[in-house]
């Protein structure tokens, strides 16, 4: 990333999502122009000190973290649901 600002942030509670435009210099002295996503987790540590994780991103890859995320969450919620009903049988 550059000292430029983003395009674009988006905040959910310690999550952000913010939309960078970069610049590439081409074999042929073009300069051509694409954007990429960095996404980023804010926590307190222990001992109060906050931290930050970050990962970067290009276009093609926000699918597949999106279908990654989705399958996460349908089997973390299934696993709830059958524990809950398992529960329930005792």
């Amino acid at each position: 990333m550059t000292n430029k600002p983003p395009i674009k942030k988006f905040r959910a509670g310690q999550l952000e999502a913010a939309i960078w435009l970069n610049e590439r210099q081409m074999k042929d002295d073009t300069i051509i122009g694409f954007k990429t996503v960095s996404l980023r987790k804010s926590w307190k540590d222990d001992q109060g000190t906050w931290r930050d994780a970050t990962i970067q991103l290009r276009k093609h890859d926000i699918p597949k973290v999106i279908v990654l995320m989705n399958k996460t969450m349908e089997e973390l919620l299934l696993a709830h649901d059958e524990k809950e009903e398992d529960e329930e049988d005792e």
